[in-house]
């Protein structure tokens, strides 16, 4: 299984919303790296994702983007691929 990177927020319902349907994925540990705990992570993940807004979903290399990205893909067929990688 894919190594799952996300940037999240502690009260985010979209990043929840991203951990769930990652979950119904089978992705058993999901690494979270909270920004608003974290003050300088905010500025990584703008550097690494050219993005501000969170979550922002990284399977192992591939920077997936936010709760939309990430199910636009799931529909697409293309989610479970990239975790099984």
């Amino acid at each position: 299984m894919a190594r799952v990177v996300m940037y999240s927020t502690v009260v985010c319902p979209y990043c929840q919303m991203a951990e769930r349907l990652l979950k119904q994925r089978g992705v058993g540990e999901i690494e979270k790296i909270l920004i608003d705990r974290e003050p300088g992570k905010r500025e990584e993940m703008m550097t690494r994702t050219g993005r501000r807004t969170v979550p922002q979903i990284y399977i192992d290399e591939t920077h997936v983007g936010g709760f939309d990205d990430l199910s636009a893909l799931d529909r697409q067929g293309g989610l479970m691929p990239l975790l099984a990688a």
